[in-house]
């Protein structure tokens, strides 16, 4: 792993007035011009608005890498910190690794943290001109670089123990927009050297915005996550403890969209007896800490399984996906998301396989129902009609673990259900002033079924390839 916390040192540090978290000097803000070049120098936290500089430091934030070889085979996944990069920013890191270590794929993937630096250039304060930072944004590839190559170079003999449990919805996660569909099974692998007992690393993957926090803080952390994976790692104190499976622990970020959040949650906490509501680091902390007792429980418990299956394998495609709208707007204008290609974005799919484990990525924030079924056609939507993105995704993959990461390789927005795209009047779900949130956020109705229909190319693809191959 590798830290990617800005030097806060490097920057003005600035006083809220009203404590919102917004910079806004008209209201009384103020900041120390420490170098004395006339410009308040920041770090603009990403996710809510676009004017949230960064005060301080309240957790590291970190770009994590795993590596895994059979057969001359050989792929890495690497986790980050970050609200979401886009496509070419990946391309480039790819491109600096040392082609002597022999990988075959390297696989990224954003937590979408709604409190770490803003890396789209979406929340840097203006467009004209932009204030988006380059040089953290060469810190960040720099150090994807350099875990990736330190995680090939640590490779050693494996064994896997995996396991999955449901963490809500209660207490855990709500969905913010009908229809009511859950990315809520934490799906989790622990590695341990071989014959040993001794933890390499832990992998899970679950599904929900990093964003208990709140639009008002204004320190860097990696929010939940970032409990999650220190409990795993370490343990959890009693009452209701569990101790620590030691190792690394990497977050994978599963469908956040639809939407799904812990903002209107209410979380309890492991004694039984308090209860967090409102924004705050103790509310992330009890999420992360009751994930990390599901974690290590399911982990630890029967129904986990040790695979003998040993294989590792890879196959990715370069896919172009309709943009329209704002979203697709600003890859016109080199604003968002680069590359232009007649109406249409480049960006990609992987299919991962390590042994029982199957991983399907997607590059931005997929509704649930695309994965797990559910989609609507819900009265007042702007396409009607029978749901196009069918058969659900989950239900055609092949692993006895089927893991799908979102933000993995780009972050393309809201990947919506084409029959429930609602922007014009009248809305769906008897609603009469607004629709639901989600589409200002979305490259267009047309993204969820290009990325379906080259999602089931490729799955298709991959198991007829790999029929044949000897166990």
């Amino acid at each position: 792993k590798r830290d990617i916390t800005p030097v806060m040192d490097l920057y003005d540090p600035w006083v809220d007035a009203d404590g919102n978290g917004e910079f806004e000097p008209r209201k009384g803000d103020t900041y120390t011009d420490k170098n004395r070049n006339g410009t308040f120098d920041f770090v603009w936290m990403a996710g809510f608005g676009n004017n949230r500089p960064a005060k301080g430091v309240h957790d590291p934030l970190w770009a994590r890498a795993i590596a895994f070889r059979n057969n001359g085979v050989t792929v890495v996944m690497v986790s980050l910190d970050s609200i979401g990069i886009f496509h070419d920013r990946f391309i480039n890191v790819r491109k600096m690794i040392n082609p002597s270590l022999g990988i075959d794929h390297v696989m990224f993937s954003s937590l979408h943290d709604h409190e770490a630096p803003d890396t789209m250039g979406i929340w840097s304060y203006s467009i004209f001109p932009s204030r988006f930072d380059w040089k953290y944004m060469a810190l960040v590839e720099k150090a994807c670089k350099e875990a990736v190559e330190e995680a090939v170079r640590n490779l050693q003999p494996a064994d896997t123990i995996l396991a999955q449990v449901t963490a809500g919805p209660g207490g855990y996660v709500d969905d913010s927009r009908s229809p009511i569909v859950y990315d809520n099974v934490i799906r989790c692998a622990r590695f341990v050297k071989q014959g040993t007992d001794d933890t390499i690393a832990t992998v899970v993957e679950w599904g929900c915005h990093p964003e208990t926090l709140g639009s008002a803080n204004s320190l860097l952390t990696s929010d939940f996550c970032g409990y999650w994976r220190d409990a795993v790692e370490n343990g959890v104190p009693e009452p209701r403890g569990v101790k620590g499976l030691g190792g690394m622990c990497l977050y994978f970020q599963g469908l956040v969209g639809g939407l799904m959040t812990q903002l209107h949650t209410t979380v309890p906490h492991r004694n039984g007896r308090d209860q967090f509501k409102e924004a705050s680091f103790d509310k992330a902390q009890a999420l992360g800490e009751n994930l990390a007792t599901l974690t290590v429980n399911a982990l630890r418990g029967e129904q986990a399984w040790r695979p003998t299956d040993t294989q590792v394998a890879v196959a990715a495609r370069t896919i172009f996906v309709p943009m329209s709208g704002l979203f697709g707007a600003g890859v016109f204008l080199g604003l968002v998301h680069p590359g232009w290609y007649w109406g249409k974005g480049k960006t990609e799919l992987d299919v991962i396989r390590i042994g029982d484990i199957q991983i399907l990525t997607i590059p931005g924030e997929m509704y649930p129902e695309i994965a797990e079924g559910g989609i609507e056609s819900p009265e007042g939507a702007d396409y009607p009609g029978a749901p196009v993105e069918v058969p659900p995704l989950r239900s055609q993959m092949k692993g006895k673990l089927n893991m799908m990461i979102g933000l993995a390789n780009d972050e393309i927005g809201y990947i919506i259900p084409r029959t429930q795209w609602d922007v014009e009047k009248p809305y769906a779900y008897g609603r009469t002033k607004a629709p639901q949130y989600g589409e200002q956020n979305s490259p267009g109705p047309g993204v969820a079924t290009a990325i379906h229909r080259e999602a089931m190319a490729l799955l298709k693809e991959f198991h007829s390839a790999q029929k044949d191959v000897p166990r």
